[in-house]
């Protein structure tokens, strides 16, 4: 769903700070990399194939860098990635990194870099360039029976960012919490990590890919440790309708109120695209391409330390009349889940629909009723269980994909119907709300949405192309683990199955 299956993956996140051109802004760069992958991912390598193949593709982002400092005066930051895909545990040692820890803080280059040369070269190209780099590599560990943990191969081996700043020395390291489904070759460490880090233009947080749908480390890097600006380095498979790259984002850095920069890789055979540059008001730039297998060079300035209003998202909905139930609501999937749905049947309107505790309203109106497509207003309240468990409570505004109401929730990528306006809210269990509007083509729609301080998510004027999706995406961390162990055991059973079928679709791909 969000990230690949057999992932095995190197990412490079630029931090370039050559001049700030002011302590209360910084010009954000983010690469989006058509990655160079091995000829043949399922077969081991020694660390020598290994090192070329990673030096290839740090070739093309030292030649990023370049670019990206040509094109604008005062560069501070560049973020992209690379990564590598479909390579088993027992076929990653060869790419393979020690243990960073015992690196930390050290100053002679030779003592530290010894025998790694990939971590040589990054200190080297931050120290040589004066920038911030923030690295994305396989990390091992050497373990023993004395653990009771170690895995039979006698090391953790974990998806690890490292941070070289300015001088070329490494000053972070995150290994990531939330392993993704398919990600067997890289153990999670025992307790979540929470890693920042201090620049003249505001404080960093890093946390990688799926980590985003989950309390630790995310929400907990700003909600206690106060980052102004999050660093993002993904290999995310896009989902309609509700979790597209650019689309999910985008809401995470308005919902949580900080800068978002996120860097996923290019690689549209396996739907992914879609990076951005998302300050907590709109988005800044961001790239969706499925078309071409062309890398993407963004560039936007962001504040270093961006204005943070409270929302109470329950604020608006809770004061409106209780709906009368009717015998018009149907049902329908959107990814695994059962929604309860409401068709919006006229040119505009006033629509309520509940589910368990959440009651979603929408006041909407369009241009024009089209024929040929259908709209619905839809509530889910309850456990997703599906590469993943977590808590969700959603309403959402959603083009169906054909007159069919059973349609509604799946994957629809064009519309043709506009609307003057909408407006959304709900009756939210959560302060963590993350609001999506989601155009025609995969197309953002910045500048034309707000979200109010009573949890309204409205149109600021009619949207600039045909509505895909106007969503509310809350999270119940809380609630992750409130349907006991039965809900438990069938996720990991699905979870297991498509594994395994996963795991054989791409080895016959390749």
């Amino acid at each position: 769903m969000i990230t690949s299956p057999l992932l095995a993956y190197v990412a490079i996140l630029f931090f370039c700070v050559l001049k700030a051109s002011s302590l209360d802004t910084f010009i954000a760069a983010v690469y989006e990399h058509a990655v160079i992958l091995p000829d043949a991912p399922l077969t081991p390598v020694s660390h020598e194939e290994a090192l070329m193949l990673m030096n290839r593709n740090l070739d093309l982002l030292e030649g990023a860098i370049m670019s990206a400092a040509k094109q604008v005066q005062f560069l501070e930051l560049l973020v992209a990635s690379v990564y590598f895909f479909f390579i088993l545990r027992v076929c990653r040692f060869g790419y393979l990194i020690c243990n960073t820890k015992a690196m930390k803080l050290k100053s002679q280059m030779n003592t530290i870099f010894g025998h790694t040369p990939v971590q040589k070269r990054l200190s080297c190209l931050a120290r040589d360039n004066s920038i911030y780099i923030v690295a994305n590599i396989g990390d091992k560990k050497p373990c023993n029976a004395s653990d009771p943990d170690c895995p039979h191969d006698g090391r953790y081996q974990y998806n690890t960012d490292v941070v070289f700043d300015s001088e070329g020395r490494l000053v972070a390291r995150y290994h990531k919490q939330n392993l993704f489904l398919g990600e067997d070759q890289f153990d999670a460490p025992k307790e979540p990590e929470i890693v920042t880090f201090d620049t003249t233009f505001g404080r960093f947080g890093i946390f990688t890919c799926f980590d985003i749908l989950f309390h630790d480390p995310a929400v907990t890097l700003v909600k206690d440790f106060q980052v102004d600006t999050i660093l993002f380095p993904t290999a995310w498979m896009n989902v309609l309708p509700h979790l597209t790259a650019i689309e999910f984002h985008s809401a995470w850095a308005m919902g949580m109120r900080v800068n978002f920069l996120a860097a996923n890789i290019h690689f549209p055979l396996r739907k992914m695209t879609g990076s951005g540059i998302y300050a907590p008001d709109s988005p800044r730039a961001f790239h969706y391409d499925m078309k071409t297998k062309e890398g993407k060079l963004l560039l936007s300035q962001l504040d270093s330390h961006p204005h943070r209003p409270a929302v109470n998202w329950t604020s608006y909905a809770s004061g409106l009349p209780a709906p009368l139930v009717g015998n018009q609501e149907f049902k329908s999937i959107v990814f695994f889940d059962e929604f309860t749905f409401l068709e919006l049947k006229g040119v505009a309107g006033n629509y309520t629909v509940c589910q368990k505790d959440l009651c979603c309203q929408l006041s909407y109106r369009m241009l024009e009723k089209r024929e040929d497509e259908v709209y619905a207003l839809g509530a889910f309240d309850g456990l997703h269980t599906v590469e993943g468990s977590y808590y969700l409570q959603i309403c959402t505004l959603l083009k169906c994909k054909t007159m069919d109401l059973h349609s509604c929730g799946d994957s629809v990528e064009t519309a043709s119907t506009r609307f003057e306006m909408f407006s959304l809210s709900g009756t939210f269990g959560t302060q963590y709300v993350f609001p999506e509007v989601l155009l025609s083509d995969i197309q953002l729609a910045p500048g034309e949405f707000q979200v109010s301080s009573d949890g309204r998510l409205f149109s600021l004027k009619p949207p600039s192309g045909p509505v895909l999706t106007v969503t509310l995406f809350g999270r119940l961390y809380e609630r992750d683990s409130a349907s006991g162990a039965s809900a438990d055991l069938v996720a990991q059973g699905l979870r297991v199955m498509l594994g395994v079928i996963i795991t054989i679709m791409y080895s016959l791909s390749w």
